[in-house]
């Protein structure tokens, strides 16, 4: 049997120029779920292409048997899975979908990034017998402005902090308020929280996962 291989960039303009010659042979065009699956398959489709998403765990596991991990022995290996069938096609939402489920993401990353910024304070200045305890958010940088006022370089250090801190807030808050709107909007969303305890933000995951 013989084998034909190529490296192209991952552009679907450039993945359709290389299966050119092979068209009207082609079955099956196989790539690994990943990062840009959710633009790389619609992308092919719309130009004809018989493409399939592999589900990444499967490709992995089949892919581990081979002796030598390179490039082109996972190509190699791919396109072994597709000529037998022996694969789990991997499900790819809409655009759309997809764009509502970064806002959840991004949400949930500032917010941690909040806490990080917060406990760093915290854990900084236990280092000067300085214990925060608990306090409310709204009264923690007036807190902790009063407890290094005597200390110039520690009250400049915090105050950069501090201002981190408040940014990351304001914008979490924001990222919140266009989950609630997007919510607001989508009447899937909105009879997902008739259930009992079910909240915009569990509403909107349902809706995207």
């Amino acid at each position: 049997v013989q084998r034909l291989s190529a490296e192209v960039p991952t552009d679907p303009g450039a993945i359709e120029q290389a299966l050119k010659p092979f068209r009207d042979r082609l079955k099956r065009v196989g790539h690994e779920a990943g990062a840009l699956a959710p633009w790389l398959e619609p992308e092919l489709l719309r130009r004809g292409l018989p493409v399939v998403c592999l589900e990444a765990r499967h490709v992995r596991a089949a892919l581990n048997a081979q002796r030598n991990k390179t490039d082109a022995t996972d190509a190699l290996g791919i396109a072994h899975i597709l000529r037998t069938g022996w694969f789990k096609r991997a499900h790819i939402k809409s655009e759309q979908n997809y764009r509502l489920r970064l806002v959840l993401i991004q949400r949930r990353n500032l917010k941690r990034k909040f806490i990080d910024i917060e406990n760093t304070i915290r854990h900084s200045l236990k280092a000067f017998g300085i214990r925060l305890g608990r306090i409310s958010r709204g009264k923690f940088d007036a807190k902790v402005r009063e407890l290094v006022a005597d200390h110039p370089l520690t009250k400049r250090l915090m105050e950069s902090m501090l201002h981190v801190r408040t940014v990351m807030w304001e914008e979490y808050c924001s990222l919140h308020k266009l989950v609630l709107a997007l919510v607001q909007q989508n009447e899937t969303c909105r009879r997902f929280m008739e259930i009992p305890g079910i909240g915009p933000v569990a509403a909107l995951a349902f809706f995207t996962g």
